[in-house]
């Protein structure tokens, strides 16, 4: 019994210690200065079973199951999302990125900024939607132009790919291929 009840204490007070902050960032809704703009990753905010993919230089292709958290913050001036790996055969810990994204009103497109403090990784990319897809594009850590995709987009699942390009962007190379369905 004392084993089921102190880590549930212990996880109230943490929640408790949080709790304005988190009510600080959070917003129910898009801000009505981005329009119809406020779609383009609204329509995302929920959270999502994440099938993740990644693509090897060998061929193979190594699979781990996760979510994706999205949702309005900052006055419903951006999106903050958190990718999160469950622990597996090839990872004893959850891996956890976060991604800040908002509209520039300014330049007219969304820009993001990915973290993952245990990849040691920051990364920006920049664009926005491309047909019925989003297209948000920069440069990687080791300034090889890359490519994230976000496509086949409904309310109950996405596609995300994440390409690299090691020739100024004429052929583009898959490393992430990603599949979410949105949680019930």
């Amino acid at each position: 019994m004392r084993i089921t009840i102190i880590p549930l204490v212990f996880a109230i007070a943490l929640l408790a210690t949080d709790q304005p902050m988190i009510r600080a960032l959070a917003a129910a809704n898009p801000h009505p200065s981005l329009g119809e703009e406020g779609q383009t990753f609204g329509r995302l905010v929920g959270a999502w079973d994440a099938d993740f993919a990644f693509h090897r230089d060998d061929g193979s292709v190594l699979h781990h199951k996760g979510e994706i958290l999205f949702g309005w913050v900052i006055d419903g001036r951006a999106i903050e999302d958190l990718w999160i790996g469950y622990p597996d055969s090839s990872h004893a810990e959850r891996y956890v990125g976060v991604t800040f994204r908002f509209f520039d009103t300014n330049r007219k497109l969304w820009r993001c900024v990915y973290v993952s403090p245990q990849s040691n990784y920051v990364v920006t990319v920049e664009g926005g939607r491309e047909g019925d897809r989003i297209v948000l594009r920069g440069v990687d850590f080791d300034g090889m132009p890359i490519r994230w995709t976000y496509s086949e987009i409904t309310h109950d699942s996405f596609h995300w790919q994440g390409e690299k390009s090691h020739d100024g962007g004429k052929t583009w190379k898959l490393e992430e291929d990603h599949h979410m369905t949105r949680r019930a």
